[in-house]
């Protein structure tokens, strides 16, 4: 049977744009190769509304990452003022990083909006969650989100899908440093929610509904999963190790959920092309290192 392949269409009498994500951006600003998603990684995605990628970073990249988050957290004039955030230090390679752009290829990008030097996504926030069994007060569960196959057009929380091909808007990436185990508090999901036509029963505001799912990893892996999904974090469990994650999040090349972003001055240090996922949020003709040809 022939694999069902979603076109993604120009607005100009309709000529397909790409026939699929590995024609879009095939290298990330390090000039690391990008592997596109599996077949089984975008089914499970879509089906799920979120994807476990397992052991992604090396040891010495986790070590490096880990330490320069504790320094943010407990001892943040030890770093350089440019890079005294998740954007900044070893973190900055997490924003590029090829699964991140395999991804992003996928779900968010606007094939004529990018290039060999330009993302046809953006990057929409980071922020550090470092949580232990000493948090006073601990990390409350708060249920939200969901249903996004039916928020209104626009809705930075929204999910779209036909047959062979998903958008999935406000995009959450969480880069776990630490191993997480099933019990120990990682995030949690109301798997296939993204796609609920009907409201959530009320149970699904409390952490003991059954229905709730998490994950397990070793430290380095990644976790992606759309805004549009019902989730929570949770208090923190384990009291032999902590949770160090990294929380960025992407979107469209036309959508803006929130204000964050780098110092301008780390901005401008970075590689021209990482540099191309802080552009401003608009459409026409927004796209850097190639001429702006609508009909391409």
């Amino acid at each position: 049977m022939t694999e069902q392949i979603g076109i993604k269409f120009n607005k100009d009498l309709g000529k397909p744009m790409a026939k699929s994500a590995s024609d879009i951006t095939t290298t990330n600003a390090d000039g690391k190769q990008i592997t596109p998603l599996t077949q089984e990684q975008k089914y499970l995605f879509d089906k799920n509304g979120w994807l476990l990628v397992p052991g992604v970073l090396t040891e010495s990249e986790i070590e490096e990452m880990r330490d320069h988050c504790y320094r943010l957290k407990n001892d943040p004039e030890s770093i350089e003022g440019i890079h005294r955030s998740t954007y900044g230090g070893p973190l900055e390679k997490l924003i590029d990083h090829p699964v991140v752009v395999a991804y992003g290829n996928e779900f968010l990008a606007s094939p004529y909006l990018a290039s060999e030097e330009c993302y046809g996504f953006r990057m929409e926030m980071s922020f550090l969650a470092l949580r232990s069994t000493e948090d006073d007060p601990p990390f409350s569960f708060s249920a939200h989100n969901g249903n996004g196959l039916h928020r209104i057009s626009g809705d930075c929380h929204e999910y779209q899908c036909l047959p062979g091909q998903a958008f999935s808007g406000l995009t959450r990436v969480v880069w776990e440093l630490n191993p997480v185990g099933k019990k120990d508090g990682g995030t949690m999901f109301i798997t296939g929610s993204h796609k609920a036509a009907y409201p959530a029963p009320e149970v699904a505001r409390t952490q003991e509904w059954d229905y709730w799912d998490t994950y397990s990893c070793p430290a380095g892996s990644v976790v992606i999963f759309t805004e549009a999904i019902t989730h929570s974090g949770q208090a923190w469990q384990n009291p032999d190790t902590d949770r160090v994650a990294v929380f960025n999040a992407y979107n469209s090349v036309d959508r803006r959920w929130s204000l964050s972003r780098p110092p301008q001055a780390l901005l401008e240090t970075m590689p021209p092309k990482r540099q191309t996922l802080f552009r401003d949020a608009f459409v026409k003709g927004n796209v850097t290192g190639t001429p702006f040809e609508m009909s391409v």
